[in-house]
């Protein structure tokens, strides 16, 4: 499985950014995807994770805020963020796991090079 994350940039405080991952190989075969995120000198954190049975959790400070969703026949996963705030600047990373829905790190299998997000004042 391949995943590639795209859309990334600079976003005014409030504003809204969208991101995509593309996804190829088998990845029919994963149950779970989605976003994790890396700011400097944090440890990676979650955004959003969802199963192919509709399951979605979402990290308690992007919550109300950003939107995971799917296209399954293009293969192709996003993000969508608003009212940004300057802690949401990071890297942003696509992931996908053939397990069940999970919220920690480890769980998952495949990840993208990521995406810079980055938020000013």
């Amino acid at each position: 499985v391949q995943l590639q994350a795209s859309g990334g940039g600079t976003a005014q405080v409030g504003g809204s950014l969208n991101l995509s991952c593309t996804a190829s190989g088998k990845i029919w075969d994963m149950n779970v995807l989605g976003w994790y995120r890396q700011a400097p000198g944090i440890q990676r954190e979650l955004v959003a994770v969802f199963s192919r049975g509709g399951s979605t959790r979402y990290g308690p400070s992007v919550e109300g805020r950003f939107t995971i969703s799917r296209d399954g026949a293009k293969n192709m996963m996003y993000l969508q963020m608003s009212s940004l705030q300057p802690d949401d600047t990071a890297v942003y990373y696509c992931t996908c796991a053939n397990r069940g829905l999970s919220t920690v790190e480890n769980d998952y299998q495949y990840w993208g090079q990521g995406t810079l997000v980055t938020v000013s004042s």
